[in-house]
């Protein structure tokens, strides 16, 4: 399925061409805006790709044919053929990985600058996201969200804030490999509790986290423990999960009309289950259930221009190539 808003549309990436603008919309954002490291290759060829490219999903918004925003996703039958997910160069992803059912990864959100101002596209990033949910019956989405910059004192009170407030539960809490940083890097900068409780001011802490973050605690999301800095990116990371089940009650009620309508999609203890047909009330199908998630992320002016295209899901061109 393909959602459009006037002339924006968002959908999975269907041929290489497709794949190589996402490539290089990454390389605008990551190598020439934020100075990430880049291999000779990827400069002459004006992208950004590593080997967890191969066989991840691009999920990409267009606007009159340009890709100006996209997420990478990486479900566990993908992250099996490539031998594990990015993050697990940063987080220790042992518990979750244990959990029954599929799981995904999402890395390498960006926005084009010039679409920066529009938070459309990043609401139908979101509601993108929710068809893969649906469809592939994600039950955690989980990534690692930047600060740019090496230094996580600069984001204190927003990093101390989540220590605090919004940990995963410890049977599902990921932690930071501190074994992986540069040697340069003191480990005693990967700790999240920079600030005292007492010293943490709510608003403060909110003003100096990212649209993204901002965006997943709405969600209902909750963090792993401790903070990754990439010296070669250029960034500083923190964990992000989200149980799908625990996608924000009230935004459930509000956009789907039950707040169980996601407990489908509950992370179930012991032996695999199938899970079953989703059913939701007062509505039921999976088109209309991508439909009311969708509709979540739009502000009122763009709902009523919103599109809703049924389309068999194509395999993209590229599925096993990188470049």
């Amino acid at each position: 399925m393909a959602i459009k808003v006037r002339d924006f549309e968002v959908r999975l990436t269907r041929t290489k061409e497709e794949r190589k603008q996402v490539r290089q919309l990454r390389y605008r954002v990551f190598c020439l805006e934020e100075n990430a490291s880049a291999t000779e290759e990827q400069k002459t060829l004006g992208e950004e790709y590593d080997s967890y490219d191969t066989y991840a999903d691009y999920m990409a918004v267009f606007h009159n044919g340009k890709i100006v925003g996209t997420y990478r996703i990486i479900d566990r039958d993908a992250a099996e053929k490539m031998g594990g997910f990015y993050t697990e160069h940063e987080f220790n992803l042992s518990k979750i990985k244990r959990v029954n059912g599929n799981i995904a990864e999402m890395s390498r959100a960006c926005v084009d600058a010039e679409y920066r101002d529009n938070g459309l596209v990043m609401r139908l990033l979101w509601a993108g996201l929710g068809e893969y949910i649906v469809k592939r019956k994600i039950v955690i989405l989980f990534g690692v969200p930047s600060f740019v910059g090496t230094k996580p004192a600069q984001s204190a009170q927003a990093i101390s804030y989540i220590y605090y407030n919004y940990l995963s539960p410890a049977h599902l809490r990921a932690t930071v490999l501190k074994e992986n940083i540069d040697p340069s890097i003191d480990p005693r900068m990967t700790q999240m509790n920079i600030l005292p409780r007492v010293f943490v001011d709510e608003n403060e802490a909110k003003k100096q986290m990212t649209p993204l973050i901002k965006g997943y605690l709405r969600l209902g999301a909750t963090f792993g423990r401790g903070v990754f800095i990439d010296k070669a990116f250029g960034t500083y990371d923190l964990f992000v999960m989200l149980q799908t089940k625990d996608i924000d009650k009230t935004y459930q009620k509000h956009f789907i009309g039950s707040e169980v309508s996601m407990d489908e999609f509950e992370i179930k203890e012991g032996p695999l289950h199938m899970l079953g047909r989703i059913i939701l009330s007062p509505i039921t199908g999976t088109a209309k259930i991508v439909r009311a998630f969708a509709e979540l992320f739009f502000m009122r002016e763009d709902a009523d221009d919103v599109e809703y295209i049924d389309n068999k899901e194509t395999t993209d061109e590229e599925s096993t190539e990188n470049k």
